[in-house]
């Protein structure tokens, strides 16, 4: 894994940043003057755990936001941005027969990437896998609308999406994609096991390479008539049936 200093904004994303990998914030940047009692808790966290706390002028914060609505919070943070190929199979193994793995096949919207960590962090996910071009990295926004599951879940960054799904094939992993035009059910799976479910982008679905590099094709059974779901909410439906199926009794 390699390490980065990047600025985060956002009062749900230095909240969460304080809380759970408080080693790695380096300094918390506030709005002077501000009373937001999330704010004033923030600053509380952050100086009992030993960071340093400035309140600066909201032009101050503006700066390091990039463009983000900061809501008068921002930190300075070197976390482990995202894991590397090879640290895949120690990540399995680590599972115990029970690996969950979430595939995004070039998802473009920030805001749908955080969603989707999200829900592959309170899904218990093993890691996420995103392709290196043609798709959205794990930005400030993507941290943001995380709030805070950027930095829950392994990232892995995938030069070759298909070499990297041929590889969990190798590692006993069955590989199921997502696709509107599938004939088999979603919840006709037994996700019990080893699984990667794979979700393609906003506007094209699974890429014919990926869908040729699956296992099989589920969708999800959709009675009201529309073909699709936004791909944060298929996610959340996917890796949630996953946890329906691997809850005991």
């Amino acid at each position: 894994m390699s390490k980065q200093n990047q600025w985060i904004a956002g009062i749900n994303a230095v909240a969460a940043a304080v809380e759970h990998d408080a080693d790695n914030v380096r300094e918390v940047l506030l709005e002077a003057g501000a009373k937001n009692p999330r704010v004033v808790a923030i600053e509380g966290e952050a100086r009992r755990r030993g960071i340093d706390v400035r309140r600066v002028t909201q032009q101050a914060l503006d700066g390091v936001a990039g463009g983000l609505r900061h809501q008068g919070a921002a930190a300075r943070y070197a976390a482990a941005r995202t894991y590397e190929e090879q640290d895949l199979p120690g990540l399995l193994e680590a599972a115990g027969g029970r690996a969950l793995v979430l595939v995004l096949d070039g998802v473009q919207d920030p805001h749908n990437l955080g969603a989707c960590l999200r829900s592959a962090a309170a899904a218990g996910a093993t890691a996420v896998i995103i392709p290196k071009d043609k798709a959205v990295q794990v930005t400030a926004t993507v941290r943001k609308t995380s709030a805070g599951a950027a930095d829950t879940v392994p990232v892995i960054r995938a030069t070759n999406l298909a070499r990297i799904l041929r590889d969990l094939q190798k590692l006993g992993v069955w590989i199921y994609g997502l696709a509107g035009d599938a004939e088999q059910s979603l919840y006709g799976l037994d996700l019990r096991g080893n699984v990667a479910l794979v979700l393609g982008g906003e506007a094209d679905g699974l890429r014919r390479l990926t869908r040729e590099h699956c296992d099989g094709l589920v969708g999800i059974p959709m009675p009201g008539g529309f073909e699709s779901l936004n791909v944060s909410v298929a996610t959340g439906v996917a890796l949630f049936e996953a946890v329906r199926q691997r809850q005991p009794g």
